[in-house]
Parts: C-alpha cells; sequence; structure tokens
C-alpha cells in the first residue's frame, strides 16, 4: 500500500481509503458481520483511512463501523464522518438538513458514540446542495463557522465539504480555509472533472479525496441502484461499455478502479465496500497497472454520459 501526504493536513493517508456508505445498506442489504469483517480486511491490507457519516443507513454505517473498529489502536487509522445531513429511517433520500451550531455539535457527540472516539481527523460538512439548495448559504456561513470552532477547540484536525456540484467546489476552494474536500464522482471513466480542481488545491494546499470510483454503481456489472437517476438510456451505454470490457477479458469495475486511483497528484481514491473479498479484490487490482488503450475505447463508449451531472 502506498501512501501520501492529504494536503498540509498533515495526514498520510493511504492512497486506497475506505468509505463506510455501503455498511449501512445503501446500495443492498448487508449482514453487519459481513460489514465488519469488510473493515477488518481494509486494516489488514494498509488501509488507513476510514469515512463514514450519520445519514448513511440512517445511523446504520457509523453503528457498525464503530463495533468494528471495537479495540484497535487509534493510531492505525484516521476517521472523519460528516454533519449536516441526516437520513430519516425507513426511506432513501428523506432526508433532514441541519446546519445550525447546535445541531452540528450535537451531531459530533453522537457519532462520537456511535464511533467509540473523542476525535475526528476530519469533519465534512455533507451535501450542501441538496434541496434545491435551499440551505447552502446556511452551510457555507453557520455551518463552516460551527465546525471551524470544532477544529480550534481540538476536537478535530481538518475542515472539509463532502458535495457533488462543481460551481460549488470553485466557490468553497477560493472563498473559505477549507483543509479538505471530498470530491464524489469527478474522477471516473466518465466524469474527471476533479482535474479541475487540482492546481487551486495544490496552490493552497487542499487534501483531495476522490470519491465513488465506480460512479456510484454505473461502472459496474450490476450497475447502479434504483435510486440513481440515471434514466435506461444512460444505464444501456453503462452497459454498453461494460459489455466491451468483458469481451476484452476484463470487468469494468476493475478499470474503473485502476483508472480512478493511479492518478499521481491525487493523494487518495476511497470506494466503498461490505465484502472482505471485494476489499481484498480492489486492494489487488490497485497495484496493477491498466491497460491505457482499453481506457481510452470504454470512454469513447461512455463519451455520450461523459461529464453529466447527477444530483
Amino acid at each position: 500500500m502506498n501512501y501520501r501526504p492529504l494536503g498540509k493536513t498533515g495526514l498520510k493517508v493511504s492512497c486506497l481509503s475506505f468509505g463506510a456508505s455501503s455498511l449501512g445498506g445503501v446500495f443492498h442489504d448487508v449482514e453487519e458481520a459481513d460489514g465488519i469483517r469488510a473493515v477488518h480486511a481494509a486494516l489488514d491490507l494498509g488501509i488507513n483511512y476510514f469515512d463514514v457519516a450519520p445519514a448513511y443507513g440512517a445511523t446504520r454505517s457509523e453503528t457498525v463501523l464503530g463495533k468494528a473498529l471495537r479495540g484497535i489502536p487509534r493510531d492505525r487509522y484516521f476517521l472523519s464522518t460528516k454533519i449536516g445531513k441526516y437520513t430519516n429511517p425507513g426511506k432513501y433520500g428523506d432526508d433532514t438538513l441541519d446546519y445550525s451550531r447546535d445541531r452540528i455539535r450535537r451531531s459530533m457527540d453522537e457519532s462520537a458514540a456511535r464511533l467509540g472516539t473523542d476525535y475526528f481527523d476530519i469533519i465534512h460538512i455533507h451535501d450542501i446542495e441538496y434541496q434545491d439548495r435551499r440551505h447552502t448559504e446556511w452551510a457555507l456561513t453557520e455551518g463552516f463557522g460551527a465546525v471551524s470552532e470544532l477544529k480550534r477547540e481540538g476536537r478535530i484536525g481538518a475542515v472539509s465539504f463532502g458535495i457533488y456540484p462543481m460551481d460549488l467546489w470553485r466557490r468553497i476552494f477560493t472563498t473559505l480555509p477549507v483543509d479538505a474536500g471530498l470530491v464524489h464522482n469527478h474522477y471516473s471513466l466518465h466524469d474527471t472533472r476533479l482535474l479541475e480542481l487540482l492546481p487551486l488545491a495544490q496552490e493552497k494546499g487542499i487534501g483531495l479525496i476522490n470519491a465513488s470510483p465506480f460512479g456510484s454503481g454505473l461502472l459496474t456489472d450490476r450497475g447502479p441502484a434504483d435510486w440513481h437517476p440515471a434514466t435506461p438510456e444512460q444505464r444501456a451505454i453503462f452497459k454498453q461499455a461494460a459489455d466491451y470490457c468483458a469481451a476484452q477479458g476484463t470487468g469494468i469495475a476493475k478499470l474503473a478502479l485502476q483508472f480512478a486511483c493511479q492518478h499521481p497528484e491525487i493523494p487518495t481514491t476511497m470506494f466503498s465496500s461490505s465484502s472482505a473479498d471485494s476489499v481484498r479484490r480492489n486492494v489487488a487490482w490497485a497495484a496493477e497497472p491498466f491497460d491505457p488503450e482499453l481506457v481510452a475505447k470504454v470512454r469513447r463508449i461512455l463519451q455520450p454520459v461523459a461529464h453529466i451531472d447527477w444530483y
């Protein structure tokens, strides 16, 4: 496993990092014991950065990750969670957004209890673009101020956002003193817009976390979950790319992970899995070079769905 500095955060993170959304059944039903084994496999293979959120599985992801990390020395891993978005049990997408100082501080305490820690290496302000951006300014003002206060108090190490829209990323990187950014679905086989943020991130020492190398399931043989907003026509294009990879003797998921994690200027690429076997497979894939000619051909197939905004 290779390790790289995450901007100026002082963290040296594994080139592959573990996103715990799968532990809460976000993509499919998951047995708790399987999720715990997946976390332990990641640790055994040298992955040292784990990210989660109270919104994932309506706190279930945090609960399962907390059980998996119980008894593991805290200096073996870096840990982040998110604030601001809270998913109500029973229905995907039934979310409450609250970026008030009081809710953020309570959220920190609740997450800390579930995860068995009193310190987070990073806190990401979560999904501020949701609900037609009605709460964006609230998040960028009171929300950012509250998380910055936690950093001054020594309860967290770094302040970050975890969002999707590129225009908001540009605004954040140019106007707020953030330490890191969890950028999802913007460096993959069909969307490489994260590269537009690289020069500014490097200039300001912002640590980039590249999340969702599988395009939230689009770049897999299984395909995305029902909640994904891609149309049937768009899904068919991804299926065409997957079939082409299969005909060349490889899987689209393997190619997608290799492409996403092997850019030398991106510190870490975050995948999510609830299977120990999948974790081991992903780490093995990441150690192999990808075929640039195959990547070029697959990206041509995916050109009709390149850089589409799905949020």
